[in-house]
């Protein structure tokens, strides 16, 4: 069972750490869609949430500290599903797409929540 959470771990933390490089690599994109999106100094915020993504992924995947530095995800997943995936604004194509967007990062937020719990 433990091989079977390691893995689990891994692969959770890595999708993290995928998207904390993005927040980096393509920081003008990002920017740019998040200030579309009314978000106030865009540029610092996409920055700021590749940071919490890259400290709670990375804890997640080593399993260090996970019960303190997990909420580093929390704090990304509530404004930005709330934020940035407003499907209830939305009409058409991009209703469908937004909802999308906000109930996985539901799902995901419950799931750090449980590994939250998990490692405290």
């Amino acid at each position: 069972m433990d091989i079977i959470l390691l893995i689990g771990r891994v692969l959770f933390g890595s999708y993290f750490l995928y998207n904390a490089y993005k927040h980096f690599a393509y920081v003008e994109g990002l920017a740019a869609y998040a200030g579309s999106k009314h978000v106030p100094h865009p540029k610092l915020a996409v920055l700021g949430s590749g940071v919490l993504l890259f400290v709670g992924g990375l804890s997640i995947m080593l399993a260090v500290r996970v019960g303190i530095l997990g909420w580093a995800l929390v704090l990304f997943l509530v404004p930005v599903t709330y934020q940035m995936h407003a499907f209830w604004k939305e009409q058409g194509d991009a209703h469908a797409a937004q909802e999308i967007q906000f109930t996985k990062n539901v799902a995901l937020l419950g799931a750090v929540l449980m590994i939250i719990v998990l490692y405290r």
